[in-house]
């Protein structure tokens, strides 16, 4: 005899956020060193959570491999410019509050501590373009990509901002990503 109950198809339970462990585990000693940047930028700017603009700040001025990934010095000297006056006040708008692109789970919670979703969710996808080249680490390039593709998010703001085609700058990282 069957059951009249209908079956209702089991749901995977969702994705706990990695935590800092989990994120720093998977980074080259560079990124390792940018996220540490990243997490001396925010505290010396008086924000609560690491941000993506805090880790795109970072990047930039520690790996040479995301600096050629722009179109000349010019572009990477806009971006840091950019970056610099967010750094000195012209970024006061945004101090204080979560940045949340909507790209994390859990949008609008913290999940790591320290970090905003939107940070967890660039590092979580810079892991993830590693693990998708079967590489352990990610790398730069991997976070810039991650950066760059999320549109709601600060990072890729600055970049905008900057006169940055992210759309361009994405694809081309992610083609590139293929070729590794």
């Amino acid at each position: 005899m069957q059951s009249r109950t209908p079956r209702v198809p089991q749901q995977p339970a969702p994705r706990p956020a990695p935590s800092c462990a989990d994120i720093e585990a998977g980074l080259t000693a560079e990124l390792a060193s940018v996220v540490a940047g990243a997490r001396r930028r925010a505290l010396r700017d008086g924000d609560r959570q690491i941000d993506t603009a805090h880790l795109l700040h970072s990047v930039i001025e520690t790996d040479p491999d995301v600096r050629a990934a722009f179109d000349g010095g010019p572009q990477v000297a806009r971006v840091l410019g950019y970056l610099v006056q967010r750094s000195i006040g012209y970024g006061l708008r945004w101090q204080g509050a979560v940045e949340d692109s909507g790209a994390a789970p859990g949008a609008g919670e913290t999940g790591v501590a320290g970090w905003s979703p939107a940070a967890v969710a660039a590092m979580a996808g810079a892991l993830g373009r590693a693990a998708a080249r079967e590489d352990r680490r990610a790398r730069g390039l991997d976070l810039l990509a991650v950066l760059a593709a999320e549109p709601g998010c600060r990072a890729a703001e600055v970049l905008r901002r900057a006169g940055v085609d992210t759309q361009l700058l994405a694809g081309r990282l992610h083609g590139e990503s293929r070729q590794v």
